[in-house]
């Protein structure tokens, strides 16, 4: 592949004939499945239906929720059936999943925003998406499998809102263990740490596995995907359907978003890497990605972009200096996914001009009122919380005006000018009345 054809994006998933469980384990989408040679089975005849569920805890959706949607994409390019389950019922709760501490409840006009501010991202990713409403999902018939679509999407709350208390207690909670409960790794720590654990959360895992019962009855529903924090709760759907008499369901989980060292991965020092471009702009977005370690650029090219793999394999093999196009080459495919070829191309020629010391619009840029102190602009920038540490941060030698190095903290800054915290962060500082 010719360095052009590098920076042309592939958006569209190819299997090139081969079985997509194959694909998903080679490409890194694998950490967990309950019995393997029966979801080969069920994978290999087109037209499986399998969901994903997203709670709605944000606005936006950032580069975590990705890893589960690419594997979506990918099941999909072999002829299956996603669903995306949008949480609008199960984010009244709170997944306790990873957390020390009890999420912060959301109230119904903070629920109806994260729903409005995530969909379009999901019609962006999945393009022909059918959404089942309430009503819809009643006048489904049990064991119909709905209307035939690329993706559908569904809200949680059509069948977890309407539920009585008492009647989810006898017709649900009955199938549940509460020692079982108590042995899923988000309760033991919990308890383990003396951080408690709120009635609310403990009824999470209840919720989850109705959904993928609830989603079996209505749309013949036979796999479920997630993070592999949710291990447990799928677990708990897979058994509840059994109990009720239904067939053996499959499992399926992506290994969580970290770095080769085992570090969290999806955040800068400005926060989670989110989907909405007003947020995390495209060419901070570009700059995720193309800031990652050496260690990680393989496995997410084969995770975050749709390159054929001996693209990839050609990439992963550069060494040295000539690792840097291979970073190149992620970001450029990852952020075309996210927000387009033509923001893409944006954010590449900026990276390349702020590259050789330049300007460019596409970047981030902190508008300030000259003339402005370096500690200051650096708050200004987002580089630095506080003066304290913005003093800090150039003591070590780590702050740069276009391309002279200051080591004066009190220095000021008269005119417009390219701001650097070490080599890979800048912004533009812009008279603030321009």
């Amino acid at each position: 592949m010719s360095a052009s054809e590098r920076f042309t994006p592939f958006l569209a998933p190819a299997l090139g004939g081969r079985h997509v469980l194959d694909v998903l384990t080679e490409r890194g989408f694998v950490q967990q499945t309950t019995d393997r040679a029966a979801l080969r089975e069920a994978l290999a005849t087109p037209g499986l239906t399998f969901y994903v569920g997203f709670d709605p805890t944000a606005p936006s959706l950032h580069v975590g929720h990705l890893l589960p949607m690419m594997a979506m994409r990918w099941l999909g390019a072999a002829g299956h059936r996603p669903v995306v389950v949008h949480g609008g019922g199960t984010a009244r709760v709170g997944d306790p999943s990873g957390k020390d501490r009890t999420r912060d409840m959301l109230d119904d006009e903070g629920l109806a925003r994260n729903l409005d501010g995530q969909r379009p991202q999901f019609d962006r990713f999945f393009g022909a998406l059918t959404v089942i409403d309430a009503a819809g999902w009643a006048a489904l018939p049990d064991g119909g499998r709905g209307p035939e679509a690329t993706t559908l999407m569904v809200n949680n709350a059509s069948w977890l809102m309407g539920w009585g208390y008492i009647d989810f207690l006898r017709e649900v909670g009955r199938h549940f263990s509460v020692n079982r409960m108590l042995s899923a790794e988000s309760s033991r720590l919990r308890l383990e740490r003396d951080q408690g654990l709120s009635f609310i959360e403990f009824n999470y895992h209840l919720l989850q596995s109705y959904d993928f019962l609830a989603l079996w009855r209505k749309l013949g529903c036979t796999l479920q995907v997630g993070g592999d924090d949710q291990w447990f709760n799928i677990l708990g759907g897979v058994d509840l359907i059994r109990r009720e008499g239904g067939p053996a369901v499959h499992a399926l989980t992506t290994p969580l978003l970290a770095t080769s060292d085992g570090k969290k991965m999806g955040k800068t020092e400005k926060g989670a890497v989110f989907l909405d471009p007003a947020v995390v702009g495209p060419f901070d977005y570009f700059q995720f990605w193309i800031n990652c370690t050496d260690a990680d650029v393989g496995r997410l090219l084969r995770i975050y972009t749709f390159l054929p793999i001996d693209e990839i394999i050609a990439l992963e093999a550069l060494r040295g200096a000539d690792l840097r196009e291979a970073k190149r080459v992620l970001a450029f495919q990852a952020t075309a996914l996210a927000h387009g070829e033509p923001a893409a191309r944006e954010a590449l020629s900026a990276a390349e001009l702020v590259f050789a010391g330049g300007a460019a619009e596409a970047m981030p840029t902190a508008a300030v009122d000259f003339p402005i102190a370096v500690v200051d602009a650096l708050v200004a920038a987002g580089f630095a919380k506080s003066k304290g540490e913005a003093r800090r941060l150039i003591a070590g030698g780590g702050v740069r005006l276009g391309d002279d190095r200051v080591d004066d903290p009190d220095a000021r800054i008269d005119a417009p000018v390219v701001l650097w915290k070490g080599k890979k962060q800048a912004a533009r500082l812009v008279n603030r009345e321009a």
